[in-house]
């Protein structure tokens, strides 16, 4: 340790130069408080009285505090520490008339509290850091714990990495499964502060000791490397120099440290390059990688340890929650099918609408003006309205598949017995007449001619009632609008009867028969809507049953919204604008125009783009759409979406 011995050029240092010398003291002459500073080794100012004008107690107090000593000499009179000084800032005092001997002997003295100081302060500053240190780890340890997002983690994890160790450039090797049941290190993640410009290069290595991350992850070892371009010739691990050369760079001090778990299972490896005296110093030139490039010490390796654990505990709880997530998307899509295998001519409607949903939520989300211009929507809340989309419809679960998927007024059964009964009838008909002129040949009348004629007239009429009969039927049967006479037509018809098998009178037409057919526009009659409409209610109570997370627990609200109207014209609850949520207005707007373009359905045709935005501006002008959201959809071109894979 080296001793400096600062004093007043006025004072004369002469008596004690040779015993300072002796005992290794350096001994400086000083002016003014701008040079009074603390050197590398332990400093003492001797203070005399005809300096204490300058040095006052603010300047010795800042000299004192970052380690220095002082000791001042008296004045005629002074035997004791003047007053001006106060007890803190002396550490020894010397009478006018004093000894060499004395004077060393203080020095010592004050040369011991320097000391004693110095480590005071460095203790203090070791106490800082170390806090600092922790702090540091515990708001890296929060945050890596509440990151969701994979990739963002793996940035917070080597960008903190490389911050706590002051390092330039930095790599993150993740454990993935290899071939059979091996597995390998894939090169995930790289920066390098100095050069951005250099690429990822994704690739895997195996886990053996070829490569210096390999190589860590086989011994579960942290190793620290002075200079990589100088390896001991016995290393069983080497350094590619190719990216080095290709973008002018030196790879030199390193410290890789394996990640592992609580349970010691290896997740990756945490690499960090060239550690630099100052963090923000751009390594440019070779003299930069000499001057600011130092090695790692042992306190870092315990330190980017602490911070690999970290990281290695979150990366494992973000593969976690992927796999959970991946698992319930897996589960929500095959909800989705089971919901289109009932009615595949509406496949894909699902996630057509949760797009295009998405898409507007992200336009809103966007827009810097209009009534939503304050309405945000967080990532969580995007995920939220995709999933209230995908499942918006699955409570047709719950509606009888021959409702479900009914294109005509009348069910395919019904439609068969109903073709039965004409083909019955004309088959009856036809017998009846060969029956009449059997029977009449067979009474041997005359005039058999002029009587086949007019029993041929009155078939021929009656089989023409019989085919408007069965062409009313299939023409009432479509799900247009009830052409006008039809119903009388009908009614009429019903009113006719035929003998069945056993000689019994049956209608052409039953009274479910007309009921159906008369059905005045759509498929569907009043019962069967009501139970069409009800998939509604199914969703909602079925969407109530998964035990959602915080974050996606609105799903149910947003689903159960989606067939409800602004002016209370909708269903299930008919409920007004103020009770709609956002969210579900938009799966509104979504939803009735991919039902109106999808392709066509056995019930309906497609209509074409053009046709559905006019009727979707005609809903909006009736009160039953949000006009700013049909707006925004228009203007934004959501309906041009395609379904994101």
């Amino acid at each position: 340790m080296s001793y400096t011995l600062l004093y007043p050029k006025r004072y004369d240092i002469t008596p004690l130069q040779d015993a300072l010398e002796n005992s290794g003291v350096i001994s400086e002459p000083i002016q003014t408080p701008e040079e009074l500073k603390v050197g590398d080794g332990t400093t003492v100012l001797l203070l005399d009285p005809a300096s204490r004008a300058d040095f006052t107690g603010d300047v010795l107090r800042r000299f004192v505090t970052v380690g220095g000593a002082v000791v001042a000499l008296g004045t005629d009179g002074e035997e004791d520490v003047p007053e001006e000084f106060g007890s803190d800032l002396l550490a020894g005092f010397l009478p006018k008339d004093h000894g060499p001997r004395q004077a060393l002997l203080m020095l010592r003295i004050a040369y011991r509290e320097a000391v004693a100081r110095t480590d005071k302060e460095r203790a203090l500053k070791d106490v800082d850091a170390r806090t600092k240190e922790v702090g540091d780890l515990t708001s890296i340890g929060m945050a890596l714990t509440t990151e969701r997002d994979y990739k963002v983690l793996q940035e917070l994890i080597l960008s903190n990495a490389r911050r706590i160790s002051s390092s330039d450039a930095g790599s993150l090797y993740l454990v993935e499964p290899g071939d059979g049941d091996k597995k390998v290190l894939s090169f995930e993640l790289a920066q390098t502060y100095s050069r951005p410009e250099i690429p990822l290069m994704k690739s895997t290595i195996p886990i053996d000791k070829s490569s210096i991350a390999g190589y860590v992850a086989t011994t579960r070892e942290p190793l620290v490397i002075d200079d990589a371009y100088f390896l001991p010739p016995d290393s069983e691990y080497t350094i590619n120099r190719a990216i080095d050369k290709k973008y002018g760079y030196r790879t030199k001090s390193m410290l890789t440290i394996p990640m592992t778990d609580h349970k010691e299972e290896l997740i990756g490896v945490l690499q960090l390059i060239n550690r630099k005296r100052d963090f923000d110093t751009e390594l440019i030139k070779p003299e930069d990688f000499d001057a600011q490039v130092i090695p790692y010490t042992r306190h870092l390796v315990e330190l980017v340890s602490a911070l690999a654990g970290q990281a290695a505990v979150s990366v494992e709880n973000s593969q976690l929650y992927e796999q959970v997530e991946r698992l319930f998307e897996g589960f929500v899509r095959a909800s989705v099918t089971a919901i289109e295998q009932r009615d595949p001519t509406t496949s894909g409607h699902s996630a057509r609408v949760a797009d295009k949903t998405v898409g507007l939520a992200e336009v809103v989300d966007r827009v810097g003006d209009g009534p939503y211009r304050q309405v945000s929507f967080s990532r969580e809340e995007i995920r939220e309205i995709r999933y209230a989309g995908l499942l918006h419809d699955f409570g047709k679960v719950g509606v009888r598949e021959q409702v479900l998927v009914k294109s005509k007024k009348l069910y395919p059964p019904d439609l068969a017995l109903v073709k039965q009964r004409y083909a019955f009838i004309r088959l009856t008909a036809e017998q009846q007449q060969f029956q009449e002129r059997v029977k009449y040949l067979e009474a041997g009348s005359e005039g058999y001619e002029d009587f086949k004629r007019a029993l041929e007239e009155e078939h021929t009429a009656k089989m023409k009632d019989l085919d408007r009969f069965m062409q009313l039927v299939m023409e009432s049967n479509e799900p247009t609008v009830l052409p006008e006479g039809n119903f009388d037509a009908l009614i009429r018809y019903a009113e006719k009867y035929y003998l069945d098998l056993d000689g019994k009178q049956q209608p052409y037409l039953s009274d479910d028969d007309v009921r159906y057919l008369s059905i005045r526009k759509g498929s569907l009659d009043e019962t069967e809507r009501l139970e069409i409409e009800s998939h509604v209610t199914h969703t909602y109570k079925f969407l109530l049953q998964i035990p959602w997370t915080k974050e996606l627990s609105y799903i149910p609200t947003i689903a159960y919204g989606h067939h409800e109207k602004l002016n209370g014209g909708g269903y299930p609850r008919r409920i007004t604008a103020k009770k709609i949520p956002i969210q579900a207005r938009m799966m509104t707007i979504a939803d009735i125009f991919d039902a109106l373009t999808a392709s066509d359905r056995p019930y309906k045709r497609a209509v074409p783009t053009e046709r559905a935005l006019d009727i979707l501006s005609y809903e909006v002008k009736d009160g039953m759409l949000d006009p700013d959201l049909y707006d925004l959809f228009i203007q934004a071109k959501i309906f041009e979406r395609e379904e994101n894979a």
